[in-house]
């Protein structure tokens, strides 16, 4: 069975950076896009980030794109989400995914089948 745990998360002030990690167990996702989602208080969950399964394809929402950068390495099973720049409004659970997802340029989106971690807490504040 598949098991996806997140890291990396914590508190960090604006302009600052945090690097989560993903760790998948069960099967390997060589085959796989992966990515990230977010939910922040009150807010629907969002698509963050996607990866195609050679790396070579990267997927982001508009408000992050050219703060975040998406990587993954197969060896290790493991997805990354570097975050830079950060801003208040960053601040959610990150959640990786695994298929089945939307992975398009224009659409990061998840559904009841999804394969979800459990998330790590990200916050941005002074």
């Amino acid at each position: 069975q598949l098991r996806l745990v997140e890291s990396g998360g914590g508190l960090v002030q604006p302009g600052g950076s945090l690097r989560l990690s993903c760790a998948a167990s069960g099967r390997s996702l060589d085959y796989s896009a992966l990515g990230w989602f977010r939910q922040a208080p009150g807010k629907e969950r969002e698509g963050v980030s996607c990866i195609s399964p050679d790396g070579g394809s990267t997927y982001y929402a508009d408000s992050v794109k050219g703060r975040f950068t998406i990587s993954r390495d197969n060896t290790k099973n493991t997805v990354y989400l570097q975050m830079n720049s950060l801003k208040p409004e960053d601040t959610a659970v990150y959640h990786c995914a695994a298929p089945p997802f939307v992975c398009t340029p224009g659409l990061i989106q998840g559904s009841g089948q999804t394969n979800w971690g459990p998330g790590t807490q990200v916050a941005v504040a002074t």
